[in-house]
């Protein structure tokens, strides 16, 4: 695929006001992604949450317009992995990207012992992030400090791996399906798969499925959305913020419910929900706009959508 510099015709902004979820191509960092998106549909405030290494290909959901303050909700989202881990080999950064370290014997693994093994990461772990990763340390992103050859080792972190299912033990590969909390490197994860069989190991392969509600059943490649930009298409693409929330409570407020809203006074309306609660607020012709929370057995306003007037 190519990185056109093709500029899309105009679209309302009014009308991209949400989430587009994109199938990342091999390559591609996301950033990138996101700059190509801000090209095709005219708009400044683009984001995204869950960076996926260039490596990786799948699911990067993408907020558009004010949807860009709902990020938070999406970060905190678990996510699904399809993986492959080639045994035998780690590399600098611990998948196919890097370069070679340590080469050893493969061949006496059996399929029960790679079961085995996998099965001891399912549950909560402490897990350390690969040396080239986004991880800052003083404010500079740890895999600036590999490359500048600085001994780096990421702090360990707690991650949980709710479940592993293996798909192909075909040696020295294995590939395998893994739901896991943010924070999750499947990097280390095959890393760690490969110091527990003694034969060292990298991720050959990385497909991510899903990231909280959003799928590849929603996601669109780079070229759709190109051919959408340039046909008026775009807004069919946009999926609605509140996407990012669909168990939270709904609350439709007629127009002095809105005011107190988009104003950030309280809304008066009592809660049968735990404080913390979010909640989605809906004007009465159906608009998103924004969510609330309980505060102090009442609901509040705290990412507003809407402006007032």
């Amino acid at each position: 695929m190519t990185r056109s510099t093709h500029h899309s015709s105009p679209v309302s902004p009014d009308l991209l006001h949400g989430f587009v979820v994109i199938d990342k191509p091999a390559g591609w960092t996301s950033h990138d992604v996101v700059a190509r998106i801000r090209r095709l549909t005219g708009l400044r405030r683009v984001g995204h949450a869950g960076t996926l290494d260039p490596m990786a290909t799948g699911v990067l959901p993408l907020a558009l317009g004010q949807a860009t303050k709902l990020l938070e909700y999406l970060s905190e989202a678990d996510k699904g992995y399809r993986a492959t881990v080639r045994l035998g080999l780690t590399t600098d950064t611990d998948d196919a990207t890097g370069a070679p370290l340590v080469e050893r014997p493969w061949q006496h693994v059996t399929e029960e012992a790679v079961r085995w093994a996998l099965a001891e990461f399912v549950g909560t772990v402490q897990q350390v992030p690969p040396a080239y990763s986004a991880i800052k340390r003083s404010g500079v992103p740890l895999y600036r400090l590999a490359r500048r050859g600085q001994q780096v080792t990421a702090p360990p972190r707690t991650v949980t791996i709710h479940r592993i299912d293996v798909l192909a033990v075909a040696l020295p590969d294995v590939t395998f399906e893994v739901a896991c909390s943010k924070g999750t490197y499947i990097r280390s994860l095959a890393r760690d798969l490969g110091d527990r069989l003694g034969t060292g190991g990298h991720l050959r392969a990385l497909r991510r499925l899903w990231t909280g509600p959003f799928d590849l059943r929603s996601a669109h490649t780079l070229d759709e959305v190109a051919q959408a930009a340039e046909s008026g298409a775009l807004p069919s693409l946009i999926l609605p913020p509140d996407t990012v929330l669909p168990a939270a409570p709904a609350l439709v407020l007629g127009p002095r419910g809105e005011r107190r809203l988009v104003t950030g006074q309280a809304l008066g309306i009592a809660a049968a929900h735990p404080g913390g609660t979010v909640g989605r607020a809906y004007s009465v012709d159906g608009a998103v706009l924004g969510v609330v929370q309980v505060v102090h057995g009442e609901w509040r306003p705290h990412k507003v959508l809407r402006g007032p007037g």
